[in-house]
């Protein structure tokens, strides 16, 4: 059977030189499989990364498994014993590496193989190019600023740890926060330290742990290793993990040199689990010592304060005002009695001068009153309207009259006017 043009794959229509592949005029097998086998030979060589998670050997090939670095997403490989020959002795499970494959369809067999033709570690430079590149973005988001750090407990009731199974990192860290602090607890969420699991596994403990509201703060824990084996600390999701953790988080991380990104974003670096032990739990002894230390200081403060007031209250109290109070009220009452004798003195005056003013005025009144005219013998002459009678000719011949004297009144009959003689 002659092959037609091969057909586009994936999304072509089907069609060939032989027409379109129906149910009336279906292909044979061997046709698919060759048209499988041309269109996957266009793809030629690719270089692909991953990580190695299966790496067997068999009859001199090594049969193997490659995984993305990111998605969850696997494809097998065969390494040939004469590829083999050619490539680093040194590739296992867990490596990081770039390879140079071909896929290959074996149309007998209906399989697909993925044929290595060459296979490297990941070049440390290309590994720190891209840890910069991450860096300088995490760090353009404002992931490692130092105003967005939280305080680490000064004693922390209950510490979440984030640490490989039996791992001396995890052995570390609760031998010195014990040994510094007995009553203090731990939270233990074991993970991968490194491979292919580490990522989500250590992501999944730190939010498990900063969800659980009895941890104060988290300490993230790895013993030594070379730069590859430290790599899941540097990556972005363990890193944005940890820049979302509300509970204040610590990094302690390999050795002293060793600085992945997680470092960058904690909100404490420690150098070592021990020394993150060592700066997370205070001890015991040094606090009670300091105790002691203050208490001291704040006895010997308290007494020289009391001293000091208690002389200044003798001060005050040795004072002639305070010593003898007796002599104010003393002083006072020969004040009280001079100043009443005076007001008395002045009080009298006064009423004689003012009653000099009234008799003075009451001669003067007198003087002027008509009741002194009519003492000496006058009188006041009314009719009986009431009218004043001042001449003669005001009161008529029998008209009865009033007269006022100085002791009285008495009545009387007008007779006429007189003339008078002069």
């Amino acid at each position: 059977m002659s092959e037609s043009r091969t057909p586009r794959f994936p999304g072509g229509d089907g069609t060939t030189e032989r027409g379109p592949a129906t149910a009336e005029s279906p292909w044979p097998v061997a046709l698919l499989g060759a048209k499988l086998r041309d269109y996957i030979d266009r793809l030629g060589t690719i270089w692909v990364e991953g990580q190695i998670t299966q790496w067997g050997v068999s009859g001199g090939n090594v049969y193997g498994k490659l995984k993305d670095l990111d998605a969850d997403a696997t494809v097998g490989f065969t390494v040939w014993s004469s590829v083999r020959a050619k490539i680093p002795a040194d590739l296992k499970q867990g490596d990081h590496v770039l390879v140079l494959m071909k896929a290959n369809y074996w149309i007998k067999g209906g399989s697909l193989t993925m044929q290595v033709l060459a296979m490297k570690h990941v070049g440390l430079g290309d590994l720190l190019e891209r840890l910069e590149r991450l860096r300088a973005q995490l760090a353009s988001e404002g992931l490692f600023d130092a105003s967005r750090k939280k305080t680490v407990p000064f004693l922390p009731h209950c510490i979440g740890l984030v640490t490989g199974k039996d791992s001396d990192a995890e052995k570390d860290v609760l031998r010195n926060a014990q040994l510094r602090w007995p009553q203090v607890e731990f939270r233990v969420a074991h993970a991968a330290v490194q491979g292919d699991r580490a990522v989500g596994e250590v992501v999944a403990a730190i939010e498990r742990l900063d969800a659980d509201p009895e941890v104060d703060v988290i300490i993230v824990a790895r013993g030594g290793g070379d730069f590859q084996n430290l790599l899941a600390f540097s990556d972005e999701k363990v890193v944005r993990a940890a820049a979302a953790a509300t509970t204040p988080l610590v990094s302690a991380i390999g050795h002293e040199a060793d600085r992945p990104l997680l470092d960058e974003v904690a909100d404490l670096r420690a150098s070592t689990p021990t020394d993150a032990a060592k700066r997370v739990v205070p001890d015991v002894t040094e606090q009670s010592a300091l105790v002691s230390q203050l208490r001291s200081r704040i006895t010997v403060r308290l007494s020289s304060i009391l001293s000091t007031e208690t002389h200044r209250l003798e001060g005050l109290r040795s004072r002639p005002a305070l010593a003898e109070p007796s002599w104010i009220i003393d002083q006072r009452a020969q004040d009280l009695t001079r100043y009443v004798s005076r007001g008395v003195d002045l009080a009298e005056r006064a009423i004689e001068r003012q009653e000099r003013l009234v008799a003075e005025s009451t001669s003067r009144l007198r003087a002027l009153s008509p009741q002194r005219t009519l003492a000496r013998g006058y009188t006041i002459t009314q009719t009986e309207d009431g009218a004043i009678v001042r001449t003669a000719a005001d009161a008529a011949d029998g008209e009865v009259l009033r007269l006022t004297t100085s002791d009285g009144a008495l009545g009387a009959v007008s007779t006429g006017p007189e003339r008078s003689e002069r």
